[in-house]
């Protein structure tokens, strides 16, 4: 699979005129590799905290899209375009795969707050845990499968992945002295944009890392988990904080 190169600024998504234009755009896109790669941010992202924004890289286009939905709140899921699809239709097809890294989270604040039950869900965090030698006990974070270098980043692309990481954590991590509402912020601020852009937009290779190293036994093992985190995220005794969640399913 040859990547396209990476565009640098991200369309914002803040009308409904624009959730639909872009519902449009999602439709009959290549499933293998998956086209869409996405990812929540929010402030306590869960049943209990709130959805800010919407990241969706599209690999086929190479475009980040930052979906605002602090802004549109149920309009950025219910709007359809003109080919009568919403963005809630597409999450919820089995047909259209959406890879995640780690779906748990973001699965129950979708399901929580919009009534979404995700299908055609691609999660890359067990494709990792799947593909790695030695213990698989643990899951590993995204940050930490980028620094190990498994997105085949250039020495250039890591720096700035490192700057913007950086440069968003000051923002809303507390113990940096940020806070999460930053994500509220509006208009987005630019640390923020980038941020979230590049949080979904390396997730190609890392699919295409792990997904080259599975073996039909794990591949049936890492559909079946997937399938497993959907259903603990939507059930009432769901905790999607504690160190329990640091643990694999195998």
């Amino acid at each position: 699979m040859q990547l396209a190169p990476m565009s640098l600024l991200p369309d914002i998504i803040d009308t409904q005129a624009d959730v639909g234009s872009l519902a449009d755009s999602l439709l009959d896109l290549p499933t293998n590799p998956p086209s869409l790669y996405v990812d929540i941010e929010g402030v306590n992202l869960s049943r209990h905290g709130t959805v800010s924004i919407l990241q969706i890289y599209v690999l086929p286009t190479d475009r980040t899209y930052l979906v605002d939905i602090y802004t549109l709140k149920g309009a950025a899921f219910t709007t359809g375009g003109s080919r009568g699809q919403s963005l809630k239709q597409i999450f919820e097809s089995v047909g259209i795969p959406k890879a995640f890294f780690d779906i748990r989270n973001d699965s129950d604040a979708l399901y929580s707050h919009f009534g979404i039950n995700v299908a055609g869900i691609v999660d890359i965090q067990l494709m990792e845990l799947a593909t790695r030698t030695g213990s698989k006990r643990c899951i590993n974070g995204l940050a930490r499968c980028m620094e190990r270098g498994e997105a085949s980043m250039s020495y250039t692309e890591k720096a700035r992945w490192a700057e913007n990481k950086e440069a968003g954590r000051k923002l809303f991590a507390p113990e940096r002295g940020g806070s999460y509402e930053v994500f509220n912020v509006r208009p987005m601020p630019e640390n923020i944009k980038q941020y979230c852009m590049q949080d979904v937009k390396y997730l190609p290779r890392l699919w295409q890392r792990y997904d080259a190293k599975l073996t039909p036994l794990w591949r049936g093992k890492v559909e079946r988990a997937t399938l497993d985190r959907i259903n603990l995220s939507q059930s009432a005794t769901y905790n999607g904080q504690g160190r329990h969640m640091a643990l694999g399913p195998w």
